[in-house]
């Protein structure tokens, strides 16, 4: 039972979210821009815990190679970026079929319809960098509509706003319980389906362990074992920012040759055609999400404060070490 305090706090949410949906598509896009640069801003200097998660992230990440007053910068930006992309989601009612490309240019588009035979049938692998929320509504309005899974909000008054906003272009949001089955039913139908890659995974949830900027973290194996089972080719993309409130949306080329891969090593690869764009430009990524939450037993690089030892985990990557060491040497006697 939600108390007295928590229901109000969650109507007042769901009265200021209502507010906005109303209120933010009457702006400009300079005054988008502007409204979130400020609210980004103040949520860095109020929210400190997030704010030190962002800077312990990038410390573990890129080391020596950015100064203190560098990685307070990237960190306040990371905000800004983040709380853009909220506004120009709250925004997005005034994108439309015919108007979304004024706003959002394409790289490597056609490349990679033409890598996905004539129903455009493929898993995208996406990352929470720039503006992930446009790059599913773009997507949509390209024609690629696709069955996504939709993480739940504590206050469950937000979650109809946000479906309807994400579903404005033409996805359908499914809720996570039996997600991946549908999402299989919905490939195995060609269609079409797009998943966050780059989040924390508990062990236990079908995880598997990858080198993030060096550091092991466990992120989901969701998108190998779709590909497995149906044979649709995966397609790592992000959006960046431009200047002026636009974004481009880039499609990577798909992650070749799976057949012969473990979900390890896919995940990898989908993992290995982003971090050079997070590299050369840091500021877009999720800096002030936990992406190393777990600390392996015998790290030979610092991890952020909030990393712990977690037993599964350990016992995930001694596993994953064995089966290496095992294809090494069929390998070698092949």
């Amino acid at each position: 039972m939600l108390s007295c305090w928590k229901r109000t706090r969650y109507r007042l949410e769901w009265l200021g979210l209502s507010l906005a949906t109303k209120l933010i598509p009457l702006c400009s896009r300079k005054s988008c821009y502007r409204l979130a640069q400020l609210a980004g801003t103040l949520l860095s200097f109020l929210d400190r815990h997030h704010y030190h998660v962002a800077l312990s992230n990038l410390e573990v990440a890129f080391g020596d190679q950015l100064s203190a007053r560098e990685r307070r910068k990237i960190a306040r930006e990371s905000f800004q970026h983040f709380a853009r992309t909220m506004v120009d989601l709250l925004w997005s009612s005034r994108l439309t079929p015919l108007n979304f490309l004024w706003y959002v240019e394409l790289e490597n588009f056609e490349e990679t319809m033409r890598d996905t035979g004539p129903e455009r049938s493929f898993i995208t692998a996406c990352y929470h960098y720039g503006n992930f929320e446009w790059l599913s509504l773009a997507s949509g309005f390209l024609g690629l509509k696709g069955t996504i899974i939709s993480q739940e909000f504590k206050n469950s008054l937000l979650d109809p706003i946000f479906k309807n906003l994400r579903e404005q272009s033409g996805h359908e949001f499914i809720p996570r319980e039996r997600g991946i089955m549908r999402l299989y039913k919905a490939l195995r139908r060609k269609g079409r389906t797009a998943l966050l890659v780059d989040l924390t995974v508990p062990p236990s949830q079908g995880a598997v362990a990858i080198d993030c900027f060096g550091l092991k973290t466990s992120v989901t194996s969701a998108h190998a074992w779709l590909n497995e089972r149906t044979d649709v080719p995966i397609i790592p993309a992000h959006c960046e920012p431009l200047p002026n409130g636009r974004y481009r949306l880039i499609f990577h080329p798909k992650i070749s040759n799976t057949n012969g891969m473990t979900h390890q090593q896919i995940a990898q690869a989908c993992w290995n055609s982003f971090e050079p764009y997070v590299r050369k430009n840091p500021a877009p990524w999720l800096w002030t999400y936990k992406h190393w939450r777990y600390l392996p037993a015998n790290a030979d690089r610092p991890y952020p404060f909030y990393a712990n030892f977690y037993r599964p985990f350990e016992e995930m990557l001694k596993a994953e070490t064995a089966g290496s060491l095992t294809e090494g040497k069929e390998g070698s006697e092949d």
